[in-house]
């Protein structure tokens, strides 16, 4: 009976992670000091801690305990694997990256521009959820149980796609980022595709994927059809709360901005016009403060 928290070693990961930490201290210390105007931020911490959580989130998608028991025994725990390779490291690695880094991996010629074409947020949208539906197919579900040189191809085009799709929303290239409202749209609307595949696995009868059902040791107790179902409900909601929580962070960025700059009363901030002393446009003078005295009632005694 095979031993389902066996620890399998898995060094093309350990290798992966520890080239790419590498290649990021190393461009940020040797080549950042001389892409960087003076007195200009080389990296900043955001981008120092966005980068750690996506070589911590990387490993642990790709490596064990995870990765062998979404390969060989629980769908949902493949789901889960996806979610993070699409929905998580990409928007880190994403943040993660200085402007000056991209520019000098991409440069300004034909690449850029290749680039430029791919990030369209249309182009962007419609490759990345055909990847997704792609991914979700029977056949290539089973064949990348089955392979694992298509396994990881199916991870490296699905990081790939989700790296193209986060772009337009917060990549290093400002001239190519969507304003807060139109990224808010956008990020809804990639919640949408991924209810038809969840909405499938969550209301199909019987088993969806036959190399998950043919599992004889049923880990945890769960059935075929309740790993599918979950898988579902992971897809769906999971993801949808994720997407939506970015959607509400740029709705109150894009309209919430403007209400707490004009009423706020933090020294540097500007003060509203109505609320400036002299602000009037008929100017109050002693004078009148002492007409208006004049002319007011004499105050009754107490008891009268």
């Amino acid at each position: 009976m095979p031993d389902p928290f066996a620890f399998q070693w898995h060094p093309e990961v350990q290798l992966l992670v520890a080239f790419l930490t590498g290649a990021y201290v190393y461009m940020v210390r040797v080549i950042g000091p001389k892409a960087v105007r003076p007195g200009e931020a080389i990296v900043t911490r955001t981008q120092k801690i966005a980068f750690v959580g996506a070589m911590v989130m990387l490993w642990i998608a790709s490596d064990y305990p995870l990765h062998d028991i979404s390969e060989q025994y629980l769908y949902s725990a493949h789901m889960l694997q996806h979610m993070m390779l699409s929905y998580f490291i990409p928007p880190l690695a994403l943040i993660a990256t200085p402007t000056w880094l991209m520019r000098i991996l991409i440069g300004d010629g034909r690449l850029y521009s290749v680039v430029r074409w791919f990030t369209r947020p249309v182009t962007a949208a419609v490759i990345f959820n055909a990847v997704v539906m792609l991914t979700h197919v029977p056949g290539m579900v089973n064949g990348s149980v089955a392979n694992p040189v298509l396994h990881y191809t199916l991870h490296v085009l699905l990081v790939v796609t989700s790296l193209l799709m986060w772009m337009p929303v917060l990549g290093p290239f400002p001239e190519l980022r969507m304003g807060p409202g139109a990224a808010s749209i956008y990020l809804f609307l990639q919640s949408v595709v991924p209810t038809v595949p969840a909405g499938w696995l969550v209301f199909a009868e019987g088993v969806v994927y036959s190399s998950y059902g043919e599992q004889v040791v049923r880990l945890w107790g769960i059935d075929a059809t309740t790993d599918q179902q979950i898988a579902g409900a992971i897809m769906k909601i999971g993801g949808a709360i994720f997407l939506w929580s970015v959607v509400v962070y740029y709705f109150f960025r894009k309209f919430a901005a403007p209400y707490r700059t004009d009423n706020s009363y933090r020294r540097g901030e500007r003060i509203p016009s109505a609320e400036i002393v002299g602000h009037d446009d008929i100017p109050l003078t002693t004078a009148d403060v002492e007409r208006a005295f004049a002319t007011a009632p004499a105050p009754s005694e107490p008891g009268r």
